[in-house]
């Protein structure tokens, strides 16, 4: 399998193709980035070899939060977004809150064409139960309840959502359709770079405003499906991150909130043989990813 790997420093994208020479300036350029961040230059190979030991599709965005500079495997590659697009979705219902399109308290009231099964208990209410858009939201995003996600949806628009992701310049990120867990994959799209620059956005507080990005932090950090991403790394590590399930796809995506070393990681897998090889390869990467940034930790610690 051939993977596309890239350095990414202060908006400076190097690329080049695993096993294939890159022209020699964007070869320094690289040397120069690795050479300023240890920590990623250590962690790339570990990932391309967690990578090509796994069968099927896999990608993986790491960004160091304090320095801006990130590694990638497949990075741009786009990929089934499955649930991840969950936090599209709360972006825009968050942006149309600030410009003062409605409240968290705002009821939504539930239609038979809201309903999808596939996750969460929503789809069992009764037609026309309603639920405020912060109970929707938390609903979305802790428990990955489809039904929630699209009464959302028709809330501020799936056309919206799309033109605010293109806005932030989110160009592989687009959902398609509401939510059908029986659907069509191609219609949630996503890469693992843009997630890890949206999700970078929230993290550094620089996405609609401080509060609304305080708000998605606190909800993604009630996330309950924790056997991905936080599996294998310590508890009480605040992770604020999105998980996303679907046939053959196995994704997760967060903010690790590691102190003295914060960083953003996103894994998508797809065309699995089985999702268990999802779930190993996504649990090695976060362990791997958090050893790094534990040690960069350390070694800063050590030279004050």
């Amino acid at each position: 399998m051939r993977f596309v790997i890239s350095t990414i420093v202060c908006g400076l994208a190097i690329f080049g193709s695993h096993g294939a020479v890159a022209p020699a300036a964007q070869e320094s350029a690289r040397t120069v980035a690795l050479a300023d961040a240890p920590h990623l230059s250590r962690l790339a190979p570990q990932l391309m070899r967690l990578a090509s030991g796994t069968r099927g599709v896999v990608a993986v965005s790491v960004v160091d939060l304090d320095s801006g500079m990130s590694i990638a495997i497949n990075g741009d590659r786009n990929l089934p977004a499955a649930s991840t697009i969950k936090v599209p979705v709360m972006v825009e219902v968050l942006r149309q809150i600030d410009v003062g399109k409605f409240s968290f308290q705002r009821t939504v009231s539930l239609t038979d064409a809201d309903r999808d099964c596939g996750y969460g208990s929503l789809c069992t209410a009764h037609w026309g139960s309603q639920y405020t858009v912060l109970q929707l939201v938390w609903t979305m995003i802790t428990v990955s309840d489809n039904t929630a996600t699209n009464m959302l949806i028709r809330l501020v628009g799936r056309q919206h959502i799309n033109q605010t992701m293109s806005g932030l310049g989110l160009d592989q990120t687009r959902l398609g359709d509401v939510i059908r867990s029986d659907g069509d994959i191609r219609v949630l799209r996503t890469s693992a770079n843009d997630m890890m620059r949206l999700l970078g956005m929230i993290a550094g507080h620089r996405l609609i405003n401080a509060q609304a990005c305080d708000e998605m932090l606190q909800i993604l950090s009630g996330q309950r499906h924790n056997r991905l991403l936080p599996a294998w790394l310590p508890k009480g590590l605040t992770i604020a991150h999105k998980t996303g399930t679907l046939r053959d796809t196995l994704n997760d995506v967060g903010i690790v909130e590691l102190d003295g070393a914060p960083y953003v990681i996103c894994v998508m897998t797809t065309h699995l043989a089985d999702l268990d090889a999802g779930e190993r390869f996504i649990r090695r990467a976060s362990l791997l990813t958090y050893r790094a940034f534990f040690r960069k930790n350390i070694s800063a610690s050590l030279d004050e």
